[in-house]
């Protein structure tokens, strides 16, 4: 599979913004987690297929903290997004360095998380791309527990579903519905080659108003 075909012939240049306002034209407008999940390091991108898991909360450990969670990561495909639903929770982080080598190994394009991760000089050291609200040193174990995986989850307040578009990257991350995808990337592509035109325009010496008038673009 192609990276195009992979990320739904979305537009490399297609940013996260540009996205966000083309799920708004198409009646889509909880797909923008929350503003707290940022990259680990500013730069960061991933685009990619949105491979789920679910965290909750624990008071024990299980006999295999870590089973479900190897399974999962080992069960990754190139070019897809691990995105880990915990509810916010700061009771511990849910990812880190190892973690984030082996899904760079199977070819993951990144990890969003709506909870924490660690490790976090060691991750940039590997370069793989990391959302997170912020992290912690404290393992998972005894605190919480992965309780589904490739399920539909609600992760940083938006409903991502295994196989949806994830574009992740400064700005923040948004989720692009399967059942809107063609429609939502038509869009994004139009947008990309606008917004260059309105920006030449500008810099030329338009009028925002003139260009707004022309083009409905802003």
């Amino acid at each position: 599979m192609s990276s195009a075909e992979g990320t739904g012939g979305l537009d490399p240049r297609a940013a996260a913004a540009q996205v966000a306002d083309s799920l708004d034209a198409a009646g889509a407008r909880r797909q923008v987690l929350a503003a707290a999940i940022r990259p680990l390091r500013e730069g960061m991108r991933a685009v990619g297929r949105a491979r789920t898991v679910q965290f909750v909360p624990v008071e024990r450990a299980g006999d295999d903290p870590y089973d479900d969670m190897i399974d999962f990561i080992d069960g990754v495909r190139p070019g897809e997004v691990v995105v880990v639903a915990a509810g916010g929770s700061a009771r511990s982080a849910c990812w880190g360095e190892l973690f984030s080598a082996a899904a760079l190994g199977r070819g993951a394009a990144g990890l969003v998380c709506d909870g924490y991760a660690r490790d976090r000089a060691k991750v940039l050291e590997l370069g793989f791309p990391v959302f997170a609200r912020g992290t912690l040193p404290i393992d998972y174990r005894a605190r919480m527990r992965v309780v589904a995986a490739q399920e539909p989850v609600e992760c940083g307040g938006a409903r991502v579903a295994p196989g949806d578009l994830v574009v992740a990257e400064d700005d923040g991350v948004v989720v692009v519905p399967a059942e809107l995808e063609a429609e939502v990337v038509a869009l994004a592509n139009a947008r990309v080659t606008t917004e260059s035109d309105v920006l030449s325009e500008l810099l030329g010496g338009a009028s925002l108003r003139e260009v707004w008038e022309r083009h409905r673009v802003l």
